[in-house]
């Protein structure tokens, strides 16, 4: 690499710089899209909108708005709930905030209430308030990193108060009559990002937006909610989903976009390495990124590189600055990671280089797609699938904005979808969004929100329906059971003095942070959910924090603690855990010939047994026992099984597998990883939320079958979401096992990351067999019979689907 350039290079030549060197016949690109250009389109300014915020926006360069955001906003002013869902850089907030400063500034009296899912975006947007200068509008923030005195301040004098979800379940919805003053006028909510609010986090947030809405109209107050999202199918379905009422959409995208060069790179094969069970091993998406990432940085190009994780993402920083240092010591200074789990101050810091300009180039967890507004890229490069097509598009449009051309590399990470992806570029730039999915219903969420809201007001009859009507009812009435309500003439009403909302995780997480501390000197190095501890800070695990490397010398999940110590190792850890499945309720049946898929509730117990330690090559070095306890968790599945009789191997009739006894277990194991890996394409997840089993005989259906549950309590609606286009999902995961090179089974087709049985047995050519079975019977014509049940026990047939 040379030293660095001035900036200024087209996307193409940027392409060309990184690929310099790479023989032909190595050449990653899949694949080279040119996105072009979009030309603005312009609006007066609306008549309603206050002179003063008007000057305001136009000092901060907007001298005439896009057409969507004065369509959006005049929605919002005229009294109609509306979400604004557009591509990133296309000035979403300036649709809300419009109609919320010219309200504020109105009326004396009016507040608004600004809800952002991760603090660096409420951050951020505070800033640019605050930056008009308007008189009289006092913006403030008020989360977990507010100092108490502060907190009093914001509650007492505060007209446009910006939060997040955690607080606002805890902090403000609970001690609402403190906030009293603030909630009798409260003019407007934003709810910012809001495809982001998904599964189970999601199902929390709508149900936390109904108490919200309750507790306004409590004290008088009937806000109008103002939703921003990017691009996603069916927006205004979703934002009425999330908001519990009609919700106008306006996605028609005015603004103008640079053309866009999108790169897909899937890393090459290591020949002189092999992996598990001796398959094929290619090289890390995150050692490729940190590759690319020094590269841009030489060229003087602006770069953010988003990674899976929050290890990977510091694994990405460090390999950056190690390729950096060889060529230019000051430039390996200019390169960060950023994630979760950082301390606030870490944030914060980390923030203002960015935004400064003293950061060249950052590795990133998703942290940053919703973050900090960061002007002025020139390319983004994506480490592996992000989990949905919104989230692809919401990271790449990070990149060329201000009209400039820019550059996305995708870089595929060893797994089916990310294979898949880069040698379909149809179904990653050609496809539509995903739906979000949420579930409000789940019992598992419904239940705490129910309580919560009882312990801010009384529940009465009619109110319910805005939580769920019938379930809602059932839930209430178990809750009566459980004495945790109290039934009266008036209503349900909380027996406890304890309130529920500390109790209640809102995220799905499990419970409270695990700290991670370091031994020898007390100090706490970062956060990790609980519901990860065992896999992540398990003892013996490796764990990185900016960029130093700690090794764990204990867990405790009782006290939510787990000590370091400085280690920086040779090698790094993988978790390796046994899961068993057992079908508690059969909600939908379908049953073909030998065929059976189900839909239903099931105990999945699981529990980490030890973990692998590996070379940075990839190499296994040894397997450590752990002594961890088990973990059950009641959620969701869809499920198939199949007859003995079309899995043996006499069978010659058509459809017929033939496949001998001892090849079935890795026929369905390789089968079901494969469908874990394909299933984000089809439903708003990605594999991490997701887990599955395989067995040729199970003890509830009888038969071989293959699971595959959501990772959540009660479920997040991917299981749903899997059964509904069963025959789509699985066909593309065939295509993805047969398109893969490699001749007995790999990471890019059917082996797992985190397969707790060592990715064995796994049988690629019998996995094709098996779905061949499926999709046969599936395609073969409709359903022998199919019905739905309430509960298993009143259909005893259920119990073998």
């Amino acid at each position: 690499m040379s030293g660095p350039r001035l900036r200024g290079l087209t996307a193409e030549q940027l392409l060309s710089r990184v690929t310099a060197g790479i023989p032909d016949e190595r050449n990653p690109i899949t694949h080279v899209a040119r996105l072009p250009e979009r030309l603005p389109r312009h609006a007066s300014w609306p008549e309603w909108a206050c002179a003063d915020v008007v000057e305001a926006l136009r000092r901060s360069g907007v001298q005439r708005p896009w057409t969507h955001q004065v369509e959006a906003a005049s929605l919002a002013w005229s009294g109609h709930d509306v979400v604004i869902s557009t591509g990133t850089a296309s000035g979403k907030s300036m649709a809300y905030q419009l109609p919320v400063l010219s309200s504020l500034l109105s009326d004396p009296k009016a507040t608004a209430l600004y809800l952002a899912p991760t603090k660096a975006l409420g951050a951020d947007q505070l800033r640019s308030v605050r930056s008009m200068g308007l008189d009289g509008v006092r913006p403030a923030s008020y989360d977990g990193d507010t100092p108490v005195p502060e907190r009093n301040w914001v509650r007492d004098h505060a007209r446009w108060v910006f939060t997040n979800p955690d607080m606002l379940h805890r902090g403000v919805l609970s001690a609402h009559a403190r906030w009293a003053r603030f909630f009798r006028k409260l003019t407007y909510v934003v709810v910012d990002e809001c495809h982001g609010y998904r599964g189970v986090f999601g199902s929390h947030v709508a149900l936390l937006l109904r108490r919200l809405r309750r507790v306004a109209r409590h004290y008088g107050a009937d806000p109008v909610f103002v939703l921003a999202s990017a691009t996603t199918a069916q927006p205004a379905e979703f934002a009425a989903r999330l908001t519990g009422a009609p919700t106008a959409a306006v996605v028609d995208d005015a603004s103008p976009r640079g053309a866009r060069t999108v790169a897909l790179w899937e890393p090459p094969l290591l020949d002189e390495l092999s992996g598990e069970n001796g398959a094929p091993v290619r090289r890390s998406a995150g050692a490729e990124a940190a590759r690319i990432l020094a590269e841009l940085v030489v060229e003087g190009a602006r770069t953010l590189a988003f990674v899976r994780s929050r290890r990977g993402a510091e694994l990405t920083a460090l390999g950056a600055k190690r390729i950096l240092t060889e060529v230019d010591a000051e430039l390996s200074g200019r390169v960060a990671a950023y994630r979760a789990g950082y301390l606030p101050e870490e944030r914060r810091a980390l923030e203002a280089a960015l935004l400064s300009g003293e950061l060249l180039g950052v590795a990133t967890t998703n942290a940053l797609e919703l973050g900090v507004d960061i002007a002025g890229l020139d390319a983004v490069v994506l480490a592996g699938y992000p989990g949905t097509l919104a989230s692809f598009w919401q990271q790449s449009g990070r990149a060329g904005r201000a009209g400039a051309d820019a550059l996305v590399l995708f870089v595929a990470r060893d797994d089916p979808l990310d294979t898949y992806l880069v040698h379909h570029p149809s179904a990653l730039l050609e496809r539509p969004v995903e739906t979000t999915v949420l579930d409000p219903a789940n019992p598992y969420v419904l239940a705490p929100q129910l309580a919560c809201a009882a312990a801010e007001l009384p529940l009465r009859a009619e109110e319910l329906d805005a939580f769920g009507g019938d379930v809602a009812r059932e839930v209430v009435d178990g809750l009566v059971a459980d004495r945790m309500l109290r039934r009266r003439p008036s209503g349900w009403y909380w027996t406890s003095r304890n309130r529920p909302q500390h109790e209640v995780d809102i995220r799905g997480s499990g419970g409270e942070q695990v700290a991670v501390v370091e031994a020898d000197t007390s100090r706490l190095l970062g956060t990790v959910d609980p519901g990860g501890a065992c896999h992540t800070v398990h003892p013996g695990a490796v764990y990185l924090h900016q960029g130093s490397s700690y090794v764990v010398d204990e867990l405790d999940l009782e006290s939510g603690l787990a000590l370091v110590h400085a280690e920086d190792p040779e090698w790094n850890t993988s978790a390796r855990e046994v899961v068993d499945i057992a079908v508690l309720d059969t909600v939908h049946k379908q049953a073909y010939d030998g065929v059976t898929v189900g839909l239903g509730e099931v105990a999945v117990t699981s529990q980490v047994v030890g973990y692998l330690r590996r070379l940075p090559s990839g190499e296994v070095i040894d397997h450590v026992p752990l002594d961890l306890p088990e973990r059950v968790l009641r959620t969701r599945a869809v499920w198939y099984t199949i007859s003995d009789a079309l899995l043996s191997a006499d069978c010659r009739a058509p459809g017929c597998a033939g496949l001998e006894p001892a090849r079935i277990p890795g026929a369905l194991h390789a089968a079901e990883h494969a469908a874990i890996g394909l299933l984000p394409l089809f439903a708003t997840c990605d594999r991490w939320d997701i887990g599955g089993v395989s067995t040729a005989l199970h003890a509830d259906t009888g038969e071989a079958t293959v699971f595959v549950h959501d990772g959540h309590p009660g479920g997040a609606g991917f299981a749903d979401r899997g059964f509904s286009a069963l025959a789509p999902w699985l066909a593309a995961t065939r295509e993805a096992i047969i398109a893969c090179a490699c001749p007995a089974g790999c990471p890019s087709c059917v082996q797992s990351p985190k397969c707790g049985n060592g990715n064995e047995p796994l049988d690629k050519a019998g996995a094709v067999t098996v779905l061949d079975i499926v999709l046969g019977a599936l395609n073969g014509g409709e359903a022998r019979h199919g019905h739905s049940v309430a509960h298993a026990a009143e259909d005893p047939a259920a119990k073998t689907g």
